[in-house]
């Protein structure tokens, strides 16, 4: 029975243990308690867990984490007064204050456009394509125009046409004895139809009867070349044409005399004028 008892377990005397009086620390491999981002494990947010926390200074600096971002808009949602208590609305007017003084615009404002992408530089390239689609289309027209002219007289000047004699005109002139001259003795055409010249030219002092007459235009060349024309009894040489046979310009008539053997002398000249 002694044996026995001795070998009872000792009643334990109630006292602070060690664990108690020395708190055990945390090892390192034991995870770190949270920080103040996950807010004390998710509590409810009021006004104290945001004084404490400093919600409003890091939600206003962009720090706060996305949940506690939405708990706290939500709680503002829910209780708008807090932002007249925090001062919120002097907050935001002294920051436009700022902005302002610095020549910064709005947040709300939308960033200028480059002057290609502004409606005014699209309404103004519309104008400038329609503008020169017309300038083309009348550059276009007139063009055409001048095509159609210039094939007209490339056909009138292929073809030479003649044409008819709706009047007659009668002219006298005297001839220079001594050369040609280069002063027109007298013009002819010039009306708006084509007219017969008929040209008589002064020879009663010559004592040729028979004449050869050359013509050339001044300045080009040679028109045509008249054998044995005779004088009239009035002593003219009659020559008579249709004046748009001749092109406009300036013509010399050289006149020779016939001997009896039909050999030329000179013996006068003639200038005269072609209008159209």
């Amino acid at each position: 029975m002694i044996e026995a008892t001795a070998r009872l377990p000792q009643p334990l005397v109630e006292g602070p243990s060690t664990a108690d009086a020395h708190p055990a620390e945390p090892s390192a491999a034991s995870p770190a308690a949270p920080s103040g981002a996950s807010l004390a494990a998710n509590p409810a947010m009021d006004r104290e867990f945001i004084a404490r926390h400093q919600i409003i200074e890091r939600y206003l600096s962009g720090s706060l984490p996305v949940k506690g971002a939405t708990d706290f808009e939500r709680f503002c949602r829910e209780q708008p007064d807090l932002l007249d208590e925090i001062g919120l609305p002097e907050r935001v007017n002294a920051g436009l204050r700022l902005l302002e003084a610095a020549g910064k615009p709005e947040p709300w404002q939308q960033q200028a456009k480059p002057f290609w992408e502004k409606p005014q530089s699209l309404l103004g390239l519309c104008a400038a394509v329609l503008l020169l689609t017309i300038a083309l289309v009348i550059v276009g027209g007139a063009s055409a125009d001048k095509t159609r002219t210039i094939a007209k007289l490339q056909s009138l000047v292929a073809e030479q046409p003649l044409e008819p004699a709706s009047t007659t005109q009668t002219i006298h002139v005297l001839p220079a004895r001594s050369g040609n001259s280069n002063v027109a003795a007298a013009t002819i055409g010039g009306g708006r139809s084509a007219q017969l010249a008929d040209l008589r030219i002064d020879m009663a002092r010559s004592p040729y009867r028979a004449f050869r007459v050359t013509i050339d235009r001044v300045g080009e060349g040679r028109v045509a070349i008249l054998h044995n024309v005779m004088k009239d009894s009035n002593g003219d040489l009659h020559l008579a044409f249709n004046t748009s046979a001749l092109g406009p310009g300036t013509y010399q008539f050289a006149i020779d005399g016939l001997t009896w053997r039909g050999e030329p002398e000179p013996d006068s000249w003639l200038t005269i004028a072609v209008q159209h």
